[in-house]
């Protein structure tokens, strides 16, 4: 269960604070823009950044990161793309927003090319309200909202579009300022959301969380408040993840949000000014948002962690990876980091085994690391800076711009016969429609029937202090297996029935057999 780390690169060039996977499975990876000057060179030829009153800058700040080749490209960022967020157009296209100074209204476009014209493309006005420390969702009809931010309690589409009863294209959002802390407008910046097979979002910020209807602007339940003295937004940075949706047949599968770490009301304070690291909370909340009158179902780690991502798997198991057990996010502002994944298993009836400690790391992943799950199943890992400028020599937290690879137990050579390997994926019109039966063709060198198959859609996060934003998965129902030759299946699937459940877009799509996911093809979903 230990799994395998690798050392994929010891320097890409520039430290990910920020990374998605695309559709052609490259990776873009960035940074903020006043960290100083990378170790990246931009191109011979292209044009040097220029900022007022500083010099002129010639190294990139983004790259892309090609998982076959293991090639890295430059690419050109022109604003400052500092805590800032993203997600991916149904098209697939990467639409990121907002950042710090003269990016904070900026929209950044990334769309993916299978040569090397494609690089950033910037609509400097292209936000209402200044986006620093926001949140973004992919919506059912495909647009975005982005929420919150520094001292903004508003939310915002893109592209703009009016809430029905008003004429503006940004909206007041109470709950957000009343879950702002007096110190350092602290505890409820990067919101946790999540869509709700009902269209509602799920909204976490502080300890409270409501579901909310975007469309009127207006709360529709509130929650219990999450139990404990911990506060989980950041800076406190804990992470959330929904659960993955299994799909049965219903229209309205449920769902179920998991908050995990955080740190006490304060910390921020204590480490940030005094050098004062406390410990982090290590407690996992479980909320099923769909029942009638949900409750919270507190859990606790084999640690405490704060900064820690949470990955979804195609097993349906998720892994908590990076981080550290004291102190916050901010600079210089943590202690202790995490060196061991855990995996949460959380169909497992007996709590005391649904935490399990996995093989450790040797790189210390503290503020602004990422992690984000590839289609070969495996989780590529990047980042940590918790210095204002880009410092090699600090002890002990140095500036990183490695990539490592963590490969799960089930990549192990010996599960390699009861591995699916996916030959094809037919449907009517190329790609999956809504409510539609498609077929999907495999090779199994060693079948087991008892251990059943399965197959998962998900969508790939936009990945940035410790939110993996648009992280979705979806089970789908499997109603039919027919054996076309020895080693050759097939089976029938039925997609996801609405896109409150699957928005449309890209999604990694994975077979699985006996807990052995195969390598994931992308599938267009509309």
């Amino acid at each position: 269960m230990g799994g395998k780390w690798n050392l994929l690169h010891s320097s890409i060039g520039v430290s990910a604070m920020h990374m998605q996977l695309l559709k052609n499975d490259k990776v873009i990876i960035f940074d903020r823009m006043d960290t100083g000057p990378s170790n990246l060179s931009l191109p011979i030829g292209e044009s040097c950044v220029l900022k007022r009153k500083k010099p002129a800058d010639c190294t990139a700040h983004s790259l892309l990161y090609d998982l076959i080749s293991g090639t890295v490209r430059p690419l050109l960022v022109k604003t400052d793309t500092w805590c800032s967020s993203g997600a991916v157009f149904p098209d697939g296209t990467l639409v990121q927003t907002g950042g710090y100074h003269d990016g904070d209204r900026v929209v950044r476009k990334f769309t993916p090319c299978d040569d090397e014209t494609c690089d950033w493309k910037e609509l400097r006005w292209g936000l209402e309200n200044r986006r620093w420390y926001a949140t973004n969702q992919l919506l059912p009809d495909g647009r975005v909202i982005i929420m919150g931010g520094r001292q903004v309690y508003t939310y915002e589409f893109f592209p703009k579009s009016s809430v029905k009863g008003s004429s503006s294209s940004s909206y007041y959002m109470s709950f957000l300022r009343e879950t702002t802390d007096r110190y350092a407008d602290e505890n409820n910046l990067y919101p946790f959301l999540h869509l709700m097979p009902d269209g509602n979002l799920f909204v976490f910020a502080n300890k409270r969380s409501i579901l909310f209807d975007y469309k009127r602007n207006r709360v529709v339940k509130e929650f219990p408040v999450i139990p404990g003295k911990f506060k989980r937004n950041y800076p406190s940075t804990g992470s959330s993840v929904l659960l993955p949706l299994r799909l049965n047949g219903t229209d309205f599968p449920e769902a179920e949000v998991m908050v995990c770490g955080g740190a006490p009301e304060g910390a921020f304070n204590m480490s940030d000014t005094f050098h004062v690291f406390i410990s982090a909370s290590n407690t996992c909340g479980r909320l099923r948002v769909t029942d009638p009158k949900p409750q919270w179902v507190m859990e606790e780690m084999p640690m405490p962690r704060i900064m820690s991502d949470m990955i979804l798997l195609p097993t349906g198991d998720l892994i908590l990876i990076n981080g550290a057990m004291n102190g916050t996010a901010g600079w210089e502002d943590a202690m202790n980091p995490v060196y061991h994944p855990v995996l949460y298993r959380p169909n497992d009836p007996r709590p005391e085994r649904r935490f399990v400690v996995l093989n450790p790391s040797m790189i210390p992943r503290m503020y602004h690391s990422t992690a984000i799950l590839l289609s070969d199943g495996s989780i590529l890992v990047g980042g940590s800076n918790p210095h204002q400028k880009y410092n090699f020599t600090a002890r002990p937290f140095p500036t990183e711009l490695s990539l490592e690879a963590y490969r799960p137990y089930y990549m192990y050579p010996r599960f390699s016969p009861q591995r699916p390997s996916i030959l094809s994926v037919e449907s009517e019109e190329m790609s999956i429609s809504y409510g539609q039966t498609f077929w999907a063709t495999f090779v199994l060198n060693m079948y087991r029937p008892e251990s059943g198959i399965s197959v998962a859609l998900i969508a790939p996060s936009f990945t940035t202090h410790s939110l993996a934003m648009n992280q979705r998965m979806v089970i789908l129902e499997v109603t039919g297996l027919e054996q076309l030759s020895i080693l050759t299946y097939k089976i029938t699937v039925n997609g996801p029935p609405t896109a409150t459940v699957a928005p449309p877009g890209y999604y990694m799509f994975f077979v699985v057999h006996a807990g052995i996911p195969s390598h994931a093809v992308w599938v267009k979903i509309q």
